[in-house]
């Protein structure tokens, strides 16, 4: 009965990877009770003959507050069932299972060594994610809960606990996880760290900045416009080579000798070729992209690698009233988790802000009425802060020679190329913002 009402009810979540797909079978893979009125789950959902596990919160109640009825799942016997992450009268099992090393069936509950847990706030789901869920506990802790679990420890803990024991600069501070076994490897369930307030987010405060902008006018040069955002941007690029640097330190490098750089410019034009039979609007910009690509392949000196946040961009950043925090180091969620603790080029991860960049100046000019004016603002405020940024990647000791700049290049085109696929899938009316990428820059 149980497995049923969990099949009818997780199609319907924005977490769930599968939507738009049947689902075949149902099972519960893991059934543990934490405390009365609370289990944790972790199912296994088949679809078309693969297999995803992902974790819940269950909790039950003979009679349901209004407060809670959207996280209503099903009726069994007199109990009403619900996903149990939106009640604060349950959810401090997670602050007092980290806080005492708890063990129950298999789940481990960890904290931090040297930091304490207080256990008193009360829980506020954040609604904005995909992908996870996360609690917001008083002023004090974000506990995010990976909803479709990997097997594996989620490069985000491994980075951030690896980083605060270096009490490294520019990360929010980590204070427990949530582990199991899954296929007899230690994986990660969730993790908690500290929560930034106040602090606002960089996809924000860039957005807010270009308004400024397109509502001056129009012989107002970006750097005089209020709100003008490089001298953030700066900010942003020293943080970000200091946290390369960090990680450099903290985790092995390598280098990567050309014939490997080949390698990777040949899988360039292969997803080149895929998204121009499905993107035929990308087929004017092929020449200048396979350009950009052959560049890296005349390049004759190794690439150092390391270990990369790998989904860099604006919403991954909070600025709080002293500097810049990096947030998210689990990489892109739908890769597997060994391509997401790779060995990476820190490029990877600026032209991922380069990128972010050109969408924050052009967001706001999807459907709007007079995007062709102020197409030129946009370029303007993109150039500007990019440029801002590189020039503080720079001042914090982030080096990009001339070799760099064709690698460099080729990243952020291979990932606009990537965009322009999504936006054809997803938002065709945001296609010109990735299309963008492929003109001339100024030098």
């Amino acid at each position: 009965m149980l497995d049923e009402l969990l099949a009818a009810w997780i199609g319907r979540q924005r977490w769930f990877g599968g939507k738009g797909r049947p689902i075949d079978e149902l099972s519960i893979d893991s059934d543990v009770e934490l405390t009365p009125g609370l289990r944790h789950l972790i199912v296994a959902v088949w679809q078309e003959g693969s297999r995803d596990r992902y974790q819940l919160l269950l909790g039950e109640r003979t009679e349901l507050p209004d407060r809670l009825t959207h996280s209503f799942i099903g009726t069994t016997g007199d109990r009403h069932l619900y996903d149990a992450v939106h009640d604060p009268d349950l959810t401090g099992w997670l602050l007092d299972g980290m806080a005492h090393d708890e063990t129950r069936s298999g789940l481990r509950m960890r904290h931090v060594s040297g930091v304490t847990i207080d256990t008193a706030p009360r829980s506020l789901v954040l609604g904005a994610e995909q992908s996870n869920t996360s609690l917001v506990f008083g002023d004090s802790y974000i506990c995010k809960l990976f909803r479709r679990l990997i097997p594996g420890v989620n490069p985000e803990l491994e980075i951030v606990t690896a980083l605060a024991a270096r009490n490294a600069p520019h990360i929010a501070r980590p204070y427990g996880w949530i582990e199991a076994d899954l296929d007899g490897t230690d994986t990660t369930l969730a993790i908690m760290q500290e929560f930034l307030t106040p602090a606002n987010d960089g996809w924000g405060l860039a957005l807010a900045s270009v308004r400024d902008l397109y509502a001056s006018r129009p012989e107002v040069p970006a750097g005089e416009v209020g709100g003008d955002f490089a001298a953030e941007s700066l900010r942003l690029g020293d943080a970000t080579a200091r946290v390369h640097h960090e990680l450099a330190s903290a985790f092995p490098t390598d280098v990567v000798e050309m014939h490997e750089i080949k390698r990777m410019a040949e899988t360039f034009r292969r997803r080149l070729g895929r998204a121009v039979a499905e993107v035929p609007e990308l087929r004017r910009h092929v020449t200048a992209i396979e350009d950009a690509y052959h560049r890296v392949e005349l390049l004759t000196n190794e690439v150092p690698v390391q270990r990369v946040h790998g989904d860099y961009h604006l919403g991954q950043v909070m600025r709080t009233p002293t500097d810049w925090v990096v947030l998210d180091f689990e990489g892109e969620p739908g890769q597997p988790l060994a391509e997401r603790r790779a060995l990476y080029s820190p490029l990877r991860d600026v032209a991922g802000m380069l990128r972010s960049f050109d969408y924050a100046a052009r967001h706001l000019l999807a459907d709007h009425p007079q995007a062709g004016q102020l197409e030129s603002r946009a370029q303007e405020w993109a150039d500007r802060n990019r440029a801002a940024f590189l020039d503080g990647y720079a001042e914090g000791g982030g080096v990009i020679t001339g070799a760099d700049a064709a690698l460099l290049r080729a990243f952020e085109l291979s990932k606009a190329v990537y965009e322009v696929v999504y936006e054809a899938r997803n938002r065709p009316s945001w296609i010109p913002i990735p299309l963008a990428a492929f003109r001339p820059r100024a030098a």
